[in-house]
């Protein structure tokens, strides 16, 4: 059994930890489910829809994305520079995951939320 447990434990061959340490974060998986709502959208566009990120962890959570190869970021050569956001065919394939957590969040959050009034009461 401890073979079939190391799988966990070393971070670079844990596909996981891997994924998760990348999409877990505050913001990603937000950042993927705004662009899934509206098919391209430009940073300032994503920056008012969410509201509370500040632009410089949008720019960090995008990037992030796009080296993972979720988010293409596409640069128009006009004046202003026009720079649209669009997910990939990999995020798109991770949505209905996405959109499952989301599904469980929702039926879920009273319940945590009576959870954690309740601990270590």
């Amino acid at each position: 059994m401890e073979n079939h447990l190391n799988k966990f434990s070393i971070e670079a061959q844990c596909p996981v930890r891997n994924v998760l340490d990348r999409i877990g974060d505050k913001w990603s998986l937000l950042v993927l489910l705004v662009l899934d709502e509206v098919e391209t959208m430009r940073f300032n566009e994503i920056h008012k829809t969410i509201g509370s990120i500040s632009q410089k962890m949008l720019t960090v959570t995008l990037k992030s994305l796009e080296a993972d190869g979720l988010v293409t970021r596409t640069m128009y050569p006009q004046i202003p520079p026009r720079v649209e956001y669009n997910l990939t065919q990999r995020a798109k394939g991770m949505l209905p995951h996405i959109h499952n957590l989301v599904k469980w969040s929702e039926e879920n959050m009273a319940d945590i939320e009576n959870s954690r009034s309740n601990y270590g009461t």
